[in-house]
């Protein structure tokens, strides 16, 4: 088939994607599904505006599908299904979404999230013996900070921060938030909160884009010309503990973070494969982040004080309830629901000047 054109059969299947594509969100494209491909680029030229146009919506679903099967299946997979031609792949298309596009004669730019139908994919991938997760993991924001003779940035321009945008894996089987990094994140979050790991400030970034976790990720020139890595936290995979140099060939950073960020991220993505079968079948006392709740008798002296105390409980991480049984002029009992471990819980209050202990049966809280 010629670069001008698409056959009318190909043609109609794309004009129906189209059709079918959902309304744009004011605020941007926000996907949710593991079948769905953002940020696919095609620049097309053609013999006029409208046959680069029709064009590009043939590339850039042959594009996507590829991007979708390397990142549920492996490189090795989509490099057997290289042979496949466009009139193979367009059936397995749901629909495709503009997010930027621009036209001039015989040239067509545009940014398209193409989704595909996750039945005709999931039975194409079992046959190279590949199981599709039926969800994502749970989120993990990732806080890049880049640290040179300069110093240490965590929202400021660099190439570090740069290729953990660039991973764009928002929607990928572990997805991966970069905060904005607008005013909102800054007056949280300093690079120096983020490598003193200050829990305080790690769970309010948490909290703010409903992830389930946070790590924070150091990148720092090498002598050799790569970058030297540590990146730590704990997440639903477990503790995550980095600790490398990568390189690249061409011997620039720009290169060596591409190629640290998308490593880690695949390490990710095996892992939670490995894990996801295991996972949906164990049972929620197996599951560290499964809510737990203790009664807890809070004394205080005057009202003032209980309102102290009770917000230094709510703030503090992985406590995700307070609520109040009893109320009376000199102490509470709270039903405290709270993740992770009671031992954290225990070493988190602690941070907020609370003393959780044991007294025979009961729990108190206490200010230290």
């Amino acid at each position: 088939m010629g670069r001008g054109g698409i056959g009318r059969g190909l043609l109609a299947i794309l004009v129906a994607a189209w059709l079918a594509m959902p309304a744009p969100a004011l605020s941007g494209l926000i996907e949710t599904n593991v079948f769905a491909v953002p940020g696919v680029e095609v620049d097309v030229t053609s013999s006029d505006a409208a046959s680069a146009k029709n064009q590009a919506l043939m590339d850039v679903q042959v594009k996507a599908f590829f991007v979708l099967v390397e990142r549920l299946a492996s490189r090795e997979v989509a490099q057997q299904l290289r042979g496949m031609s466009p009139q193979e792949i367009a059936p397995f298309l749901k629909s495709l979404s503009i997010e930027k596009e621009t036209s001039a004669p015989g040239r067509y730019i545009g940014t398209f999230t193409v989704r595909f139908l996750p039945s005709r994919i999931e039975q194409l991938l079992s046959v190279y013996g590949v199981h599709v997760p039926a969800a994502q993991a749970d989120p993990i924001v990732v806080l890049p900070v880049l640290r040179n003779a300069a110093g240490s940035v965590l929202w400021e321009d660099n190439v570090w921060r740069k290729a953990w945008i660039d991973l764009r894996a928002e929607q990928s089987l572990v997805p991966v938030i970069v905060p904005l990094g607008d005013i909102e994140d800054a007056e949280a979050m300093t690079a120096e909160d983020a490598l003193n790991g200050d829990p305080f400030k790690l769970e309010a970034i948490r909290r703010r884009y409903g992830a389930s976790s946070v790590a924070v990720a150091v990148a720092e020139p090498d002598a050799g010309g790569g970058l030297h890595v540590v990146m730590s936290g704990d997440t639903r995979l477990g503790r995550l503990k980095i600790n490398k140099v990568f390189t690249a060939e061409d011997g620039t950073e720009v290169s060596a973070a591409a190629s640290a960020v998308a490593r880690i991220h695949a390490t990710l993505v095996a892992t939670y494969k490995n894990s996801a079968a295991a996972m949906a079948t164990s049972e929620a006392s197996q599951d560290p982040f499964a809510p737990q709740a203790i009664a807890v008798a809070v004394p205080f002296a005057s009202p003032t004080e209980w309102n102290g105390i009770r917000s230094r409980i709510i703030s503090t991480p992985y406590v995700t309830g307070v609520d109040v049984s009893t109320l009376a002029g000199d102490g509470a009992v709270i039903r405290l629901t709270f993740t992770n471990s009671l031992p954290m819980l225990q070493e988190n209050l602690q941070r907020a000047g609370l003393r959780l202990a044991q007294y025979g049966d009961s729990w108190v809280i206490q200010p230290m």
